[in-house]
Order: C-alpha cells, then sequence, then structure tokens
C-alpha cells in the first residue's frame, strides 16, 4: 500500500500509489505547530503558513503562487494545528511535477515580504475574529485553555491579537530556521502515481532542504484533582458546551478502547446521546462525542448547543449517560455496531489521494510509524464489553471531569453542582 524512504539527510518520503484514481495530491508536513511555540510568539506557526503564500524567489508574485494551480484546476491549500503545519496540493495526475514544484517552492523558497507581513497581520487579526465570534469554535478553544491552561497545550493555534501583531520578520525567520528541517519533515504523495516516480520527484525538488536540529516542544503539564469548569458570559441564543474528561493519549493501549466509547455515547446519528438528547427529548440540534489523542495528552468530549433555559437538563442528561456506562456492560450488537461503524467510517475516508496523504503521513509524524487499515482494524476487533466498562469507571470520575461553557450566564454554581458522576 505504501513505502517510506528515509534519505541521508533525514528526510521521509512516503509514497502511496492509488489506482483507481486520476489525481495524486502531494503533502509536505512539517513537525512543529502551537505546541512549541512560546508565550511571546504564540501564533507563530500558524502566522508562518500565512506567509508561505505571499512570493518565493521563483514566484515572487503572490498572484503567481495562486495562478499556478488555478491553471491547472488544482486545490491548495495549508493548516497548522497544536503538532504539526501541512502544505498540499492536489492536481491531476497529469500534473504531477507542477504540484511538487509548487508546494517545495513555497516550503523552501519563500521570501516573507516585510510589507506582506504587516498586511497579513490584519488578516489573521480578522480570522481570530471570526472564531471568536462563532460560539461553536471559540468554546473548543476554551475547553483546551480548561484543560491545560497557560502552556502551549492551553493556547489557540491562532496566537492572540496582541502576540501576532508583536512577530517580526526576524521571528519568522528564526522560527522557519529552526523547525522546517530535513529530519523534521515528511513529503507524502498518494494517488495516480508509482512509488519510483513519486521518490524520484520527492529527491528531485526537496534535494536543498537542510539538515538542522528542531526545537522539542515542552511537556505537557496536568495536575487535576476536582471538577473543572470554565464559564465565559456571552450573550447567545443557544449556550455552547464541551462536557468531558481527561483520557488517553495516542500511545495509550486503551486508545482504540476509548474510540469505540466515543463512537456509542455520541459518535453516529444512532449514539446513545443523539437519540437520547436530540430525538427523545429535542435539547440540541448538534451534539458529538469525540476523541481527542494527542501524543502527549488525551480527551473524550461532548460537545452541542443547546437552549438557554435548557442548558442544565441537557448536562444533566449527558453525565447520566456517562455513569451508565460504569455500571452497565455494552451489548454486543451495539458494541459490533460502534466497531462496524468506526472501520466503516474510516475506511470511506480513505477513498481519495488526499484522505490517503493525511493517513499516512500523518501516522508517520505523530507516532514515527504507520499502521495499515487493517491493523487498525484488528485492534478495534479486539476492544471487549468488559474492557470499555473498565475504561469507563477509570476515566468518569469527578477528578477528571470538565466543562468549558458559553452562554449568558454568571453564577457557576448551578453548573458546579452538577459535575458529580
Amino acid at each position: 500500500m505504501f513505502r517510506k524512504t528515509i534519505l541521508k539527510n533525514g528526510l521521509r518520503i512516503i509514497s502511496v500509489p492509488q489506482r483507481n484514481s486520476e489525481a495524486v495530491t502531494v503533502l509536505v508536513l512539517v513537525g512543529t505547530g502551537s505546541k512549541y511555540e512560546r508565550r511571546e510568539i504564540s501564533g507563530i506557526s500558524h502566522f508562518l503558513e500565512h506567509m508561505f503564500f505571499k512570493g518565493t524567489k521563483k514566484r515572487p508574485d503572490k498572484l503567481e503562487i495562486a495562478e499556478t494551480l488555478d491553471r491547472v484546476g488544482g486545490m491548495y491549500n495549508a493548516f497548522t494545528s497544536q503538532e504539526y503545519t501541512g502544505y498540499w496540493a492536489k492536481v491531476s495526475a497529469d500534473y504531477s511535477e507542477v504540484a511538487l514544484d509548487w508546494v517545495s517552492d513555497i516550503y523552501l523558497n519563500s521570501l516573507l515580504p516585510e510589507k506582506e507581513i504587516e498586511k497579513e497581520k490584519g488578516v489573521i487579526i480578522e480570522e481570530i475574529n471570526m472564531y471568536y465570534d462563532n460560539p461553536m469554535s471559540y468554546v473548543q478553544i476554551l475547553w483546551d485553555k480548561l484543560l491545560y491552561g497557560d502552556q502551549p497545550a492551553g493556547w489557540s493555534v491562532l496566537g492572540t491579537k496582541e502576540s501576532v501583531s508583536r512577530i517580526s520578520r526576524q521571528d519568522l525567520l528564526a522560527y522557519m530556521a529552526s523547525q522546517y528541517g530535513a529530519k523534521n519533515t515528511i513529503v507524502c504523495l498518494a494517488g495516480k502515481i508509482s512509488h519510483s516516480r513519486a521518490l524520484g520527484l520527492a529527491k528531485k525538488y526537496f534535494a536543498k532542504i537542510k539538515d538542522n536540529r528542531f526545537m522539542e516542544k515542552p511537556e505537557v503539564r496536568e495536575n487535576q484533582k476536582r471538577p473543572g469548569l470554565l464559564l465565559k458570559e456571552r450573550k447567545t441564543d443557544q449556550t455552547h458546551f464541551c462536557l468531558g474528561v481527561r483520557a488517553f493519549n495516542l500511545f495509550h493501549p486503551k486508545r482504540y478502547a476509548q474510540e469505540v466509547l466515543a463512537a456509542i455515547l455520541g459518535g453516529m446519528m444512532s449514539s446513545r446521546l443523539f437519540i437520547e438528547v436530540r430525538e427523545k427529548l429535542g435539547l440540541a440540534y448538534y451534539i458529538r462525542t469525540s476523541v481527542e489523542s494527542n501524543p502527549d495528552s488525551g480527551a473524550l468530549v461532548t460537545q452541542a448547543g443547546v437552549d438557554n433555559k435548557r442548558a442544565e437538563k441537557a448536562l444533566s442528561v449527558i453525565l447520566r449517560e456517562y455513569k451508565k456506562m460504569k455500571e452497565k456492560r455494552i451489548g454486543p450488537s451495539e458494541l459490533r455496531k460502534a466497531k462496524d461503524h468506526l472501520k466503516g467510517n474510516l475506511t470511506l475516508g480513505l477513498e481519495t489521494s488526499d484522505a490517503k496523504a493525511s493517513f499516512f503521513a500523518g501516522q508517520e509524524l505523530l507516532e514515527k510509524r504507520i499502521r495499515p487499515l487493517k491493523e487498525i482494524w484488528r485492534e478495534i476487533d479486539k476492544v471487549t464489553s468488559g474492557q470499555l466498562q473498565s475504561l469507563a469507571r477509570e476515566i468518569f470520575r469527578p477528578e477528571k471531569l470538565n466543562l468549558a461553557i458559553l452562554g449568558p450566564f454568571r453564577e457557576k454554581n448551578k453548573f458546579e453542582k452538577l459535575l458529580k458522576i
């Protein structure tokens, strides 16, 4: 399914041929994101991602950056997370080399013009405003802040308006020189391309990448002893909240059990919380439970938006369902449904070349290994109802419970009283 080649300078190249595709995706991942930042340059990973579209030595005009792939009907973008930053292009297979040339050019040769930096500060501040004006997005920022506080894991990937305003060209250059090196970079080509051609093109266009020592991220600190609550008062028509518990990281042997548990609780339209909160009680339009598994932290969280007057009711119902997981084992039919849902969802999600590139490169970057799809299926299938009950008893405890809530409330008291399980 895939091949991984490590060059002498440490650059990892992954090729994923896909016979039934007419497209090729080129994805470059660098192992740096907001968890690697200092307070004074918070948001710099995301800022640098923006600046890679503002001109290179070969394409000094930002219009030329955009037109290169627009002319061949390509799709392209970039993204920043806590753990990594990515740059990608997806094109018809006939234009594979165009995509490689373009991605490598912005990655290796960006000029970071001073005038563009100052303009982009305004763009990013408006992006921050957009996220903060959207309650569904903002409550997720509050959730990270509640769990991790004043450390990189608890800061917004976007940074703050103040930190973004302070970032200079010298800061960007120093951060890029530190973090964007061969050992910290993965080049993945997926789609209608052979292993040999993918490797040849990757070598050709990334030959100039430097081998350097990159800065490691600080260890995530967690020290919770009682239920956590973060309430943000805002005049909204709905109350939005994240209610969940600290759980297990990406390397923990229980990671797949917690995925199954989340699916049963709120990972599908026939899940317990979707049926109970939306279908039976009509409390919410959206409700979902998901797992956040990072290399150094983990959580299981339910997010919903409800009528302000019915927020306490919705929270009580969710906590009741959490408690049921501890008290009674999952039946064989419900367990099989959750497992088949996870496996089917994963399979369908890997139909396109860009999804395959993300799947393989993401595993390599975060876990330093790649699990084939069937191996993941086997791990999911191993989960038993007894393991799920044991897991529920371990994580659904008061000292692991957290609630981030956004709505027209001033008093914490009534929400604090609910946080029992």
